[in-house]
């Protein structure tokens, strides 16, 4: 049996399968990105919540393998040389399990790239933007007076889209006929904005074609259904 003993995220959170994928994580756009990938790839995976909302991030066990108190995270009991490994990051984990499966993520150099680049896209620009014209629209930053930052983040997230909207044109995904991680990166956070956020008006979705039709594609993949919910909160 495969001795996670070194972790001591393993201490708070045990595992019941330590010969599995542990994933600490929250079905939030950022968590939801790796739940996705295990549930597309089929790599066998044990599924932990951490509750933000308790501030578990913060916790010296959860700080253990990631410092910078953010969910999702993983420990791959057949890491490299098959030592358990673990991994931070949402858009690194996404590389590392592409990687260890050999799917969603093109193995020719120039189209792997490619791939890589709309990740970083989601990681540096949509992921950000769309999160901070939530906050500004529907949490604790639409009783700020100064309405400037607001508009500055619908600004922003209405030309991302725009981004989106045009490298989708007559495309099925980002990457053409190919469903890769960088649809997986970026589907929950479209979803959000439109739905939790409840912004879809506030960036005049509805004028958009291509960005709509890629989300609902998405959304009907069976894995991507399983993933928004994993794990399940309590």
């Amino acid at each position: 049996m495969t001795d996670l003993s070194a972790f001591p995220i393993a201490s708070r959170w045990p595992a019941a399968h330590p010969d599995r994928i542990q994933l600490y994580s929250l079905p939030t756009p950022n968590g939801v990105k790796v739940s996705i990938m295990l549930e597309e790839v089929g790599l066998p995976y044990e599924p932990h919540l951490i509750d933000i909302g308790k501030n578990e991030t913060w916790t010296p066990e959860f700080l253990s393998l990631n410092p910078n108190g953010k969910i999702p995270a993983i420990i791959d009991p057949d890491g490299p040389d098959g030592k358990p490994f673990g991994l931070f990051e949402s858009g690194a984990i996404l590389v590392y399990l592409a990687e260890k499966a050999g799917k969603l993520l093109p193995t020719d150099p120039a189209a792997r790239y490619e791939t890589l680049q709309w990740v970083f896209f989601q990681m540096a620009a949509v992921g950000p933007m769309f999160g901070q014209l939530g906050f500004f629209h529907k949490f604790a930053g639409r009783e700020y007076e100064d309405k400037r930052p607001l508009e500055r983040y619908r600004a922003e997230s209405q030309r991302l889209l725009g981004v989106l909207e045009t490298r989708l044109e007559g495309r099925d995904w980002l990457m053409g006929d190919d469903y890769t991680i960088a649809d997986v990166a970026t589907l929950g956070w479209v979803r959000n904005l439109v739905g939790f956020y409840e912004a879809a008006e506030l960036v005049d979705f509805k004028s958009l074609k291509n960005v709509p039709a890629w989300l609902e594609r998405g959304l009907a993949r069976p894995a991507v259904q399983r993933g928004l919910n994993i794990p399940a909160r309590g």
